[in-house]
């Protein structure tokens, strides 16, 4: 019998050590290192059969004497997903989808396997298949290609791939598998380690994409070891509140694509429906002009996205005034209040200031910086923006109007929606096509406040 190896693992970090101490060195936590049993596992834990044995080079190759072959990319049939994961799933990847509990991963991924032209193996570890089924029937009645197993023992479920062999293999979660040749329970350290590292040799080499649902913590990361988002090709995160009815859905990994795109889903009974305009969610429909909103043209990868920015300023009832910002960084805008009060005269130091971005998300591109001052300043005089006008350009440090990238699909994205007006940057370089929205160029902070207030 093989000699038991224990050793001891920061439940946040993932840091081994060869015995405990209170405090982990890594990453500072207190009472989070605990002791787990270690057994080298079998190299011959699962066979791969002759004929998908891996074909990778065996020794070393020039660049230029490696052969290149157009990717092959398998389409979804949900197009949000295809954007996100940049063309399609590829064959042999292994992605990791994260998110809150109830916020629509196995719906998605079941949705997805419904939907699919291949052979599907759904495992799940979370739930039984009679769930599964009622939770199928709701969204595709009549499925072909997928099969419902549940298992949470990964020597059963690779004994089950080898009699149905599916092309793409769906994990549910990657937190309930277990080992045995790790003696710890599932969902610790070594576990999700050793369960991945089986997973990703399967991919490999058998050509065979994988996804994987990955549980989260309290703050948001994916609950495990963070070696784990390094094994894997693509991370996925699924965001949104459960009050709401609209789901984002993130890249913040891809070996095989950007990580800057987008998809929007909205939540219904039948399962997630794909928003093909995302502007129509984001852009409320008032008919009355309010004072405090604003609306930017902003980019998510490829996509533009007309968003509406609200504010609310108002005097301060305490000795320190608030600054309080949903879906937008807290510093930049006490930046651009700074700006306001030193460039353009407004005195909004004594006041409170409230920021939101409509729809739920989350932007960090600095091409709203105008409609953020816009809205400011339209709350501070209590004067509504016109109703047909959009911002998109950053506002600097000495007030001056700064251009942003791909400033034409904005300006695309803003005459396709119906706006007449749009405001950029003096210094955007644009080509000379016949736009049929007024496309109006401000320098300095002064002139977007004139031309906005008279």
């Amino acid at each position: 019998m093989a000699k038991v190896k224990t050793t001891f693992y920061c439940q946040n970090c993932g840091s081994q050590y060869s015995k405990w101490q209170g405090k982990c060195s890594a990453c500072g936590e207190w009472n989070t290192i605990v002791e787990e049993l270690v057994q080298k596992p079998d190299p011959k834990d699962w066979k791969t059969p002759a004929s998908k044995e891996s074909k990778r080079a065996n020794r070393p190759l020039k660049i230029a004497e490696i052969e290149t072959a157009p990717e092959n990319r398998w389409k979804t049939s949900n197009n949000e997903l295809d954007r996100v994961l940049g063309g399609g799933l590829v064959p042999g990847s292994l992605t990791l989808l994260g998110g809150e509990p109830g916020i629509g991963k196995s719906t998605l991924l079941l949705q997805i396997s419904l939907q699919l032209n291949y052979k599907v193996l759904y495992v799940s570890g979370e739930e039984s298949q009679q769930q599964i089924k009622m939770r199928a029937e709701r969204i595709n009645p009549n499925p072909a290609n997928c099969y419902i197993l549940t298992e949470t023992k990964t020597q059963n479920i690779f004994r089950h791939i080898e009699s149905v062999g599916p092309q793409v293999l769906i994990i549910d979660s990657i937190q309930t598998l277990h080992s045995d040749y790790i003696e710890s329970s599932p969902g610790s350290i070594s576990q999700i380690r050793e369960c991945t590292a089986e997973l990703i040799k399967f991919a490999k080499e058998t050509d065979t994409p994988v996804i994987l649902i990955g549980h989260i913590t309290k703050e948001g990361s994916i609950a495990g070891p963070k070696v784990l988002e390094h094994m894997v090709d693509t991370v996925l995160q699924f965001e949104g509140d459960r009050n709401h009815v609209y789901r984002i859905l993130r890249a913040h990994k891809n070996r095989f694509g950007s990580t800057h795109e987008l998809g929007i889903y909205e939540m219904q009974g039948s399962g997630l429906r794909e928003v093909t305009n995302p502007s129509e969610i984001l852009i409320s429909k008032n008919d009355e002009d309010l004072s405090g909103t604003a609306i930017a043209a902003t980019l998510e990868g490829m996509r533009p996205l007309m968003i509406e920015i609200q504010a609310l300023v108002s005097t301060a009832v305490y000795g320190t005034p608030q600054r309080s910002a949903t879906g937008y960084n807290v510093k930049r805008l006490n930046m651009l209040l700074a700006v306001l009060e030193k460039r353009a005269g407004f005195r909004l130091g004594a006041k409170d200031v409230f920021l939101n971005v409509t729809g739920g998300i989350s932007v960090d591109d600095p091409a709203i910086d105008l409609a953020v001052v816009a809205a400011i300043l339209s709350s501070n005089e209590d004067i509504a923006v016109e109703k047909d006008i959009c911002f998109a350009a950053e506002v600097g440090l000495a007030g001056e109007i700064r251009p942003v990238t791909k400033v034409e699909q904005r300006i695309l994205e803003a005459e396709k929606l119906g706006f007449a007006k749009i405001m950029i940057a003096k210094q955007s370089k644009i080509p000379k096509n016949n736009f049929t929205i007024e496309v109006i160029k401000s320098a300095k902070i002064e002139d977007v406040v004139s031309h906005l207030f008279g």
